[in-house]
């Protein structure tokens, strides 16, 4: 890693888009510290240690510590997130999307475009319903001022996400990597400082179990980081055949190669869909939830928030869990088509050794696809369980990047973009094969550079 990261920074292009990614970040850190007018931090702060209000604290992680301290950031990424899903979906279930979607990049840009209007609208709907929800659990104690200051705070909340769209599209454009996921993994790490200060306060008052705590949870972490990188990087290698044929007026021989089949293809997308889709009742319910009220409102939201947050009991574990099962068998089918890739082996003469064209290449590959994806559904339950038990186990609380989705996320991004660094580089030195030839003195040309050996 260190060596690519050297190689990159000595290649000017390369440089050049490493310090734009770099000052991009920059740029956010500096955001999450600016405060949104008309707001009490002191009260803020206050309220994100009640441990019933566990919803916020997961929000607050993907936002690094923007919404705990409400500035600018307090809505993060998450509006252009919950955007994009919906646009995908959408282009599954609409032809017209379909259809816009197939039309190359010219459909790509106009969907972009429907899903940045998407942000913004769900930007002000997000703003407006937490603005509802921390004026009915802590009253008038958080915000100070009237109409006006609440209407401040909506613009710039939701002109804090669409700055941090806009960012991460031109990451993705002039920098290295998904910009999205950069900002989410700055957003993780951002917090980490935060976490380490308050889990070194914890253990340092309970001494020798302090040690015995901090070792666990340190071998728990990697142990943790170990199996997602493991079960990240691991593929299923179809082997396939291709056939001699006529490219042009020239002959391609027969060869070999392999159809790659990730064990984790929907990577961390379907914890973010179960995560969404399980806790929606709880954020309902928050808009209700009044602590230390006696009404049968707040006692019916305090039930819909316990039973529908997993950790809490058996139920909503077992729901998380099959959530993600279903949504890792819904998101590989939307990545993968199997049909679409059994008559694309068909059409070009390709095929499976041992298996006939046709429709039992279909089956076969349906097959291997399921049961690899039932390995990798597995895999995705279980990082995203073990964020709420990790601290039943080690009863350490306060550090939340052990296990779970923030783990998934901060080690899914660093392999990818070293992979982009790396493609740069590959591209970067195939360069040598396309110089212009150079004149020699006899009046003849020779090929410079490193030339065609």
């Amino acid at each position: 890693m260190l060596r690519n990261l050297m190689a990159g920074w000595a290649i000017p292009e390369v440089r050049a888009r490493i310090m734009y990614v770099i000052g991009a970040i920059a740029v956010f850190v500096v955001g999450i510290h600016i405060p949104v007018p008309g707001v009490h931090p002191g009260r803020m702060a206050e309220l994100f240690d009640n441990p019933a209000l566990g919803i916020l604290q997961f929000f607050d992680t993907f936002s690094g510590g923007a919404l705990r301290k409400f500035t600018i950031f307090a809505l993060g990424i998450t509006p252009y997130i919950n955007a994009s899903i919906i646009m995908q979906l959408l282009t599954v279930a609409v032809p017209q999307l379909e259809a816009m979607a197939k039309e190359g990049e010219a459909g790509r840009k106009q969907i972009a475009k429907y899903t940045r209007y998407l942000t913004v609208g769900l930007a002000v709907l997000q703003a407006i319903g937490l603005l509802t929800m921390l004026s009915n659990i802590a009253g008038n104690q958080i915000f100070v001022g009237g109409p006006i200051t609440r209407l401040q705070v909506i613009i710039s909340l939701t002109a804090g996400t669409t700055f941090l769209m806009w960012l991460g599209e031109s990451i993705t454009e002039k920098g290295i990597g998904q910009g999205v996921s950069l900002i989410i993994f700055t957003s993780i790490l951002t917090r980490l400082p935060y976490d380490i200060g308050n889990t070194y306060a914890q253990l340092r008052e309970e001494g020798p179990f302090g040690i015995i705590k901090a070792l666990a949870l340190i071998l728990l972490f990697l142990a943790t980081m170990v199996g997602i990188i493991y079960v990240t990087g691991g593929t299923r290698k179809i082997p396939i055949q291709h056939a001699k044929r006529q490219v042009g007026t020239r002959m391609v021989q027969a060869q070999s190669t392999f159809l790659p089949f990730k064990v984790n293809t929907a990577g961390v997308m379907p914890i973010i869909f179960a995560i969404t889709l399980l806790t929606f009742p709880a954020t309902i319910a928050h808009y209700f939830y009044k602590p230390g009220s006696p009404g049968p409102g707040s006692a019916i939201a305090k039930f819909v928030m316990d039973w529908t947050t997993p950790g809490q009991n058996w139920f909503a574990s077992i729901a998380y869990a099959l959530l993600i099962l279903a949504f890792t068998y819904f998101y590989a089918a939307i990545q993968i088509n199997i049909a679409e890739l059994t008559e694309n082996l068909k059409k070009y003469g390709s095929f499976i050794p041992g298996v006939r064209p046709g429709r039992a290449t279909q089956e076969y590959l349906d097959r291997v696809l399921t049961r690899i994806t039932f390995a990798g559904a597995l895999f995705l339950a279980v990082i995203g369980l073990v964020q709420y038990y990790i601290p039943q186990i080690t009863g350490v609380g306060t550090f939340s990047l052990v296990g779970g989705t923030s783990l998934l996320i901060a080690v899914g991004v660093a392999l990818d973009f070293m992979q982009n660094l790396e493609a740069h580089l590959v591209m970067r030195n195939y360069e040598g094969f396309i110089k212009q030839p150079r004149r020699r003195r006899d009046g003849g040309t020779a090929l410079g550079g490193a030339g065609l050996r």
